[in-house]
């Protein structure tokens, strides 16, 4: 990643690793598309699944489609960043989808849950390149009724699941202090501004820069 220094010269700031999470509707799916369409450089990890391809999902575009056999083979391997299992069905983030996009200069985003951000910064405090490139992010509402509002909104959920998202969420809200950035979600805008002002922020990192003074 290139910025310019103030006297206009080049200098060389390396990948981010992004890693975003909030409760069930908290925002960050949407934070996460506008951050995509914003950033042309930025990439998201492609997932490994076991669940079949909904009409109109392409492998290795949307997922990677894998039996039961061969996902349990990678998890084997120690091959996931992080995974879970959601319904009955597998997901799990390839470790080298990451490493090998972080290695050509792409900014890298996850859109994860509390769990999946803990087992990423495990995985970061053994390997130097996804700790170098580590960001974390907690999104959420100001509080649980802002967060029922917008559930309800949604209409998705019937009473009993709708409570059970809230006392998830109640558990899911008490682990911010672990992320290294915390936003209190207002607007969609504004979650992206605070959102870039981190991005921003962490590109000026000494510790992210490649930096001499010639001539």
């Amino acid at each position: 990643m290139k910025n310019p220094g103030p006297d206009g010269k080049v200098r060389l700031s390396s990948p981010l690793l992004i890693v975003i999470s909030a409760p069930s509707g908290g925002g960050k799916t949407t934070l996460c598309q506008h951050l995509l369409a914003r950033h042309p450089g930025m990439a998201r990890a492609i997932t490994c699944t076991t669940r079949p391809p909904r009409p109109g999902e392409i492998n290795g575009r949307d997922y990677y489609f894998l039996d039961s056999a061969a996902f349990s083979q990678r998890l084997a391997s120690g091959g996931f960043l992080e995974h879970a299992t959601v319904y009955n069905h597998c997901y799990g983030i390839p470790k080298t989808e990451v490493l090998d996009k972080l290695q050509q200069g792409s900014d890298v985003l996850l859109n994860v849950d509390v769990q999946g951000a803990a087992t990423v910064c495990a995985r970061a405090a053994q390997d130097a390149t996804l700790a170098r490139a580590l960001v974390t992010v907690f999104l959420t509402p100001a509080s649980l009724a802002v967060l029922e509002a917008r559930l309800k909104r949604r209409g998705a959920d019937s009473p009993a699941e709708l409570a059970r998202r809230l006392s998830v969420a109640r558990q899911e809200v008490a682990q911010w202090p672990h992320f290294q950035y915390l936003i209190i979600s207002t607007t969609i805008a504004g979650d992206v501004r605070q959102m870039e002002a981190i991005i921003g922020a962490e590109r000026l990192r000494q510790s992210r820069s490649t930096f001499t003074l010639d001539g």
